[in-house]
C-alpha cells in the first residue's frame, strides 16, 4: 500500500511557503501483532504548527528536516490485528499530515459512535474545541455574567470561546480580520460586541464594546491586542494566553506590552498554557461540547482543501486570513 505524505523540506524563514515543503509516496507496512493500518479521513492543521517548524527546544520537540510531519488527524481502520480496534472504527491519532499509516494501537484513540461527522473531531468537539474549554472555564475563571474579549475570535478556538461565554450569560466582544468574518461572529454567534482590527485604534474599540472594562481576555493574537487589552482589564482580571499568532512568523524578537507593570497593581492573572495540561477533563470537555452542538447552543464552521498535496496550502492560509472556524484537510474523497 502506497501513501503520500508531507515532509519539511526546509525550515520557512518568516511567512512559510509551498517550497518549504515536501510530498513524497512511501510504502506503508502490513500490521503486526497489536497494530492497526488507518486510512486518513481529514487531518488538521494548526498554528502552534509553525513553532515545530524552527529548530528549538519547546514544550514538543520540533520537526525534523525530511521526515514526514505529524498533526491531528480522524481515519478509519482498514486492517488491524488489534482485539479493540476492527476494520471500519474510526480513530483520532497524531498521524496527520499522511494518508495512510501502520501504527502501535496503543498510539490512536477509538472515537467509538460518532456524534458529528469526523471533521468536527478535530475542531470543535477536538483539540482547538477543548483548548477554548479549558481556557476559558477553568485558566480564565470565567464567572456567569462577566466582560469577555477574545481576540482572532473568528478562529477554530476563538469562535468556541466566544459562544462559551454567552452560554454563561456573559458580555462578549471579539476581533477579527475581514467584514465576513465580523459578520459571522455578529449575526450567527451572537456576540455582543465585533471589530475589524485593521480598522481603527484597538483600545478604542474595547472602550466602545466595554465601557466598565473586561474581566476576562483571551489572547490568540499576542502583540497589540494584549497590550490593548491590559489597558482595559478591571482589578483582578485572568487573561489566559492561548497564542500569539502576530508573532510566529517574526524573524527578530518582538517587544513585550509597554504597560506590563499594570498587572501588579490590577492584580492580574496572566496564565500560559497547553491543552495537555488538562487531559484529566477530556471526557467532561467532550460530553459537555457534544451536548452543546448536538443542541444547536454551539455552531461551528469549517474551511476545508481536498487532498495532501494542498496541506502546506491550508498551512499556510492560518496565517493569512484564510480561514474562518477549524482548517481542515480533507483525505477521503468520501468526507
Amino acid at each position: 500500500m502506497i501513501s503520500r505524505e508531507v515532509q519539511l523540506k526546509q525550515r520557512p524563514e518568516g511567512m512559510p511557503t509551498v517550497d518549504d515543503f515536501n510530498v513524497v509516496e512511501v510504502s506503508v507496512p502490513e500490521p503486526a501483532e497489536n497494530e492497526v493500518t488507518v486510512r486518513n479521513v481529514c487531518m488538521s492543521v494548526d498554528p502552534y504548527m509553525r513553532g515545530r517548524m524552527v529548530d528549538r527546544k519547546s514544550y514538543t520537540p520540533p520537526f525534523q528536516l525530511g521526515e514526514t510531519l505529524t498533526g491531528g488527524a480522524i481515519g478509519q481502520v482498514v486492517a488491524s490485528r488489534n482485539k479493540g480496534l476492527a476494520e471500519g472504527d474510526y480513530v483520532q491519532s497524531n498521524f496527520g499530515w499522511r494518508e495512510t499509516f501502520t501504527a502501535p494501537a496503543d498510539q490512536l484513540s477509538s472515537l467509538g459512535t460518532l456524534a458529528a461527522p469526523p471533521s468536527a473531531y478535530l475542531g470543535v468537539l477536538g483539540m482547538p474545541g477543548m483548548t477554548a474549554y479549558v481556557g476559558l472555564l477553568e485558566v480564565g475563571a470565567l464567572k456567569d455574567e462577566e466582560t469577555v474579549f477574545v481576540s482572532g475570535a473568528a478562529g477554530a478556538v476563538g469562535s468556541i470561546v466566544g459562544q462559551i461565554a454567552k452560554l454563561k450569560k456573559c458580555r462578549v466582544l471579539g476581533s477579527a480580520g475581514s467584514a465576513e468574518k465580523i459578520a459571522w461572529l455578529r449575526d450567527d454567534l451572537n456576540f455582543d460586541y465585533v471589530f475589524d482590527y485593521h480598522d481603527g485604534d484597538l483600545l478604542a474599540h474595547l472602550r466602545e464594546g466595554a465601557p466598565q472594562g473586561l474581566d476576562v481576555y483571551f489572547d490568540n493574537v499576542g502583540g497589540d491586542h494584549l497590550e490593548a487589552a491590559i489597558f482595559h482589564m478591571r482589578p483582578f482580571g485572568r487573561i489566559p494566553l492561548c497564542g500569539a499568532i502576530s508573532q510566529y512568523n517574526a524573524t527578530e524578537p518582538v517587544p513585550g506590552p509597554v504597560n506590563l507593570t499594570m498587572a501588579i497593581g490590577l492584580g492580574l492573572t496572566l496564565q500560559g498554557f497547553i491543552v495537555s495540561h488538562f487531559n484529566h477533563l477530556a471526557a467532561q470537555f467532550r460530553s459537555d461540547m457534544e451536548g452543546w452542538v448536538n443542541s444547536g447552543q454551539i455552531k461551528y464552521r469549517e474551511t476545508v482543501y481536498q487532498g495532501v498535496d494542498h496541506a502546506a496550502d491550508a498551512f499556510i492560509g492560518l496565517f493569512t486570513g484564510d480561514n474562518t472556524g477549524k482548517m481542515v484537510v480533507n483525505l477521503s474523497e468520501d468526507a
